[in-house]
Parts: structure tokens; C-alpha cells; sequence
């Protein structure tokens, strides 16, 4: 299915417009809204129709294309295609995230790449929306009572779903933390000690400020001098056991506390 798209044209020239306008009416499912002599003219439209495009001339009365995309906030923008006779300001438009910069005289096909384009990233906008939504219902019907047997990750457009006993350890990273499962690893937002409460505390143990681990992971545990202990991962990665959670330490041993 092509999505539609309601588009603005702003430009100072009656003639650019027209053209414009005729090459838009021979792209399918491309609707005008309205039509800007002026940068002024081009915030009024944008506030009030808020189309899906804004064909942008550079150099208008009032306000130029830059001045007219300072004045909307961001997140009410429109996707930006400028239309200007002047490539000298290219670069500066990709640094205002323009979707294209199409110089003048362009033809039908640059047009048409251009409008693809557009069409290409709103639809990326719909399944990052769809994505979202159904991020947060997962979310709101999850049981926090019991421990999470999956755990969603986005990464790289795409959710993964992890099976949390597939989890060798975790890591944390900032306000991120970073699971390691089978040599690959995956960056979530969220808090360690967040995490760690959707954990089964039967098979995760917390064994450092910035450590989680998959109980059954553990080959060996190693102490050390300081009364500290290195647990030895499986696959050979070795992970340090902080004193402040030796509890949870004695208990991945098997043993119950003793005199300290």
C-alpha cells in the first residue's frame, strides 16, 4: 500500500509553484494542501494543515527556508524537501535534517526520488509508532508479580525478543544495561537494579553493582584474598563478586551464611 501524502508548497515564485504543483498532481496519492509565497505564509500552513511534506524554497520574503523550520517545533515538523536555485546551502540543510534538496530545474524523476523518499521514511514512522504501541501494551499486561520469561529489545529497527534463560550475564552501562547472550550482545534502556527485579532471583543472581548472572552459567567460582570471589562463566568469561553481595554469592555455593 503507498501511503498518501499531504504536502505544502512554499516558494516566492508563481512559476516554480506551478510547476511544482504539476509534477506533485502526476505523483499518485499526493495531496496539496496549501501553497506559500512568503515564509510567513509557510509557518501559518505548516501550524495549520500539518501536512506529511513541506516543499521549501530557501530564499522567500519574511522568512527564509531555515527561519520558517526554526519557528515550528520540532516534533510538529513536517518531513522537508527544499527547492532552491542555490546549492551553496546543501550542507546546511542535511544539518536541518531535510529529507531532500532538489536544485533547480529539476525534472519529473529527481521529483519522483524525492517524493519516494518521503514515502519511504513515513512509513518507517508508522512502525516505529506501531512498535511503540505495542511496546507499552506488552508492557501494561505484563504480570510483575511473576519474573519475565522474555524481554523486548529494539535494536537496529527491529524488537528483538530475548529468552531471558539464554542470558549468559548483564552488564551496566549508564542508564543502559548490556546482556551477553551467547557472544552476542544487546543494548537496553533501563536500569540494572530495575532489571534485576524482573529477574527469577531462583536463576539470576546480582553478584556486583554493575553485574547480573545467569546462575546456570557459573563453571567455577575462584575466591580471593580481599574476600572477594571470580566467577567463571562457561564459556570462560570471568566476572568479579563484590563482598557488598556475598549473600547472593554463598547462595550460588550452596551455603548459608557463616561467622563473618
Amino acid at each position: 500500500m503507498t501511503p498518501s501524502l499531504r504536502a505544502v508548497i512554499a516558494d516566492d515564485e508563481r512559476l516554480a509553484r506551478q510547476k511544482l504543483r504539476v509534477l506533485l498532481e502526476s505523483e499518485p496519492g499526493v495531496d496539496i494542501v496549501a501553497e506559500c509565497q512568503d515564509g510567513r505564509q509557510a509557518v501559518a500552513a505548516i501550524r495549520e494543515h500539518k501536512p506529511d511534506v513541506v516543499f521549501l524554497d530557501v530564499r522567500m520574503p519574511h522568512l527564509d527556508g531555515f527561519c520558517v523550520l526554526e519557528k515550528i517545533p520540532a516534533e510538529e515538523l513536517p518531513a522537508v524537501v527544499f527547492t532552491t536555485a542555490y546549492d551553496q546551502y546543501a550542507v546546511k540543510a542535511f544539518e536541518a535534517n531535510a529529507m531532500d534538496y532538489l536544485l533547480k530545474p529539476f525534472d519529473r524523476h529527481r521529483l519522483h526520488r524525492a517524493v519516494e523518499r518521503v514515502r519511504l521514511d513515513l512509513l518507517k514512522s508508522y512502525d516505529r509508532a506501531l512498535a511503540g504501541r505495542v511496546i507499552r501494551d506488552l508492557l501494561s499486561n505484563a504480570t510483575r508479580s511473576e519474573p519475565d520469561d522474555r524481554i523486548m529489545i529494539k535494536t537496529s529497527g527491529r524488537l528483538v525478543f530475548l529468552n531471558v534463560n539464554d542470558i549468559d550475564w548483564i552488564e551496566a552501562a549508564a542508564n543502559y544495561v548490556k546482556l551477553h547472550v551467547d557472544g552476542t550482545s544487546y543494548l537496553m534502556r533501563e536500569g540494572i537494579g530495575r532489571l534485576a527485579c524482573r529477574l527469577d532471583p531462583d536463576r539470576f543472581a546480582r553478584i556486583h553493582r554493575c553485574t547480573i548472572v545467569n546462575v546456570a552459567r557459573i563453571k567455577e567460582l575462584h575466591p580471593c584474598d580481599s574476600g572477594e570471589y571470580i566467577a567463571v562463566l562457561r564459556n570462560g568469561k570471568e566476572l568479579s563478586c563484590s563482598r557488598g553481595y556475598r549473600s547472593q554469592i554463598q547462595r550460588l555455593m550452596g551455603k548459608s551464611d557463616g561467622p563473618g
